[in-house]
């Protein structure tokens, strides 16, 4: 939690706010790797992409 943290005060201080969209997406990806390491729910996410 402390890494979210400074991350937004960082973005928050700097105004570097089009960073947030970014972190976003790398950690919905990030979800998704993980989800996709030996579950059911694999096939499901492979057909997405």
């Amino acid at each position: 939690m402390e890494l979210v943290r400074e991350l937004w005060s960082y973005m928050s201080e700097r105004r570097k706010f089009w960073l947030l969209p970014i972190f976003f997406m790398l950690g919905v990806f990030g979800g998704l790797i993980v989800l996709t390491q030996g579950t059911a729910v694999a096939p499901f996410i492979y057909t997405l992409f």
